[in-house]
């Protein structure tokens, strides 16, 4: 994995595009912080990797949400089921 400042993407392309050729991840960072990932997509792989991609942000994305509701505290089942008799009012 090889990691490049986004200011510096026109002169190092060349780089970039060998990295990934070669099978490696390039991380495009801007102040020092990673912002973009890259990685090479496989023959006839396209829609199987943006899938997988899709499928480890969803993930992420759920893993986040768990550690919010750990740290924030759960509902009870009197407050879940207070919210679906409120729902079901307003129907």
């Amino acid at each position: 994995m090889n990691f490049y400042p986004v200011d510096e993407w026109a002169t190092m392309s060349e780089d970039v595009m060998s990295d990934l050729s070669d099978g490696q991840e390039v991380i495009l960072t801007e102040k020092g912080r990673p912002k973009v990932l890259m990685l090479s997509i496989p023959q006839g792989g396209f829609d199987e990797t943006v899938r997988a991609v899709r499928s480890a942000k969803a993930m992420l994305a759920l893993e986040s949400m768990r550690r919010r509701a750990a740290k924030d505290g759960f509902m009870s089942d009197e407050e879940i089921n207070t919210l679906i008799d409120e729902a079901r009012a307003a129907v």
